[in-house]
């Protein structure tokens, strides 16, 4: 059943993907203050015109996802706001909805949580399928070595969802070299994402939405920049069957809107 709203909403408070999560206040304004530092691995490899300093990236943080605005909230519980989470999840069915109605739209799917909210890729790549669309997966097996790690890393697909292996296991990246290899060997005109593979998309030009975790700004301060279509705050990273009322949601509100 796919449930309404205000279900939705309660889910999502229940089981924490949004509400109170489990990211704690301090790793939020960590990766924030490292963003305004412009480290690159919190930039998601996209580029920003405006200064974004670290109370610029709280402000739009509380905005967009609903985090405690105070900076004097230093430590301790952070949110994510589940309506906030709600709306942007809409925004974003209606951009996935606007390119299904396109004929020869091609869809590409990836994601850096091989747990968690790999489940909401997976399930959106089948209702794409069955919908019709075209969904490739360019330059599988494309492999190289990353800076940081002794051994190299390849792109694998899924079913239809790219994702970074390590020695046949699947690894959590936020490295957009991946996604920049993909679009060297094809691109698609949507790309539903997350970290670096949503980043590289956006910043490509290519029509990109994607979920981001409150400690990572990257994807909405691109939102806020125009880059990323739509960025849905959410703890990205909990038990996979939690993100099932999410999923059902979603897909309905898609498929509603064609």
């Amino acid at each position: 059943m796919t449930p309404t709203r205000e279900d939705l909403i309660e889910q999502l408070v229940q089981t924490k993907v949004a509400g109170e999560v489990a990211t704690p206040r301090e790793n939020n304004l960590d990766h924030y203050r490292s963003f305004a530092l412009r480290d690159p691995h919190y930039q998601f490899g996209l580029t920003f015109e405006g200064a974004w300093t670290y109370r610029d990236v709280l402000a739009l943080m509380a905005k967009s996802a609903g985090v405690v605005a105070d900076p004097e909230h230093r430590s301790g519980q952070d949110t994510i706001d589940p309506e906030r989470t709600v709306a942007a999840l809409e925004a974003m069915g209606d951009r996935i909805a606007d390119a299904l109605r396109r004929p020869g739209s091609r869809f590409l799917l990836a994601t850096g949580h091989p747990t968690g909210i790999m489940v909401i890729h997976l399930a959106l790549g089948r209702f794409l399928r069955e919908r019709g669309a075209t969904v490739i997966t360019p330059a599988e097996g494309w492999a190289y070595l990353p800076n940081s790690y002794g051994r190299r890393r390849r792109i694998r697909y899924v079913e239809d969802v790219a994702l970074l292996e390590d020695g046949g296991a699947l690894v959590h990246t936020h490295d957009p070299a991946p996604m920049r290899a993909i679009l060297e060997e094809e691109r698609p005109d949507f790309v539903i994402a997350d970290h670096g593979w949503a980043g590289a998309a956006g910043e490509a030009g290519i029509v990109t939405v994607g979920f981001a975790d409150s400690n990572d700004p990257a994807l909405f301060v691109g939102e806020a920049e125009g880059k990323i279509a739509a960025a849905v705050p959410l703890d990205d990273n909990v038990r996979p069957r939690y993100y099932a009322p999410l999923t059902r949601y979603l897909v309905s509100w898609i498929a509603a809107g064609l």
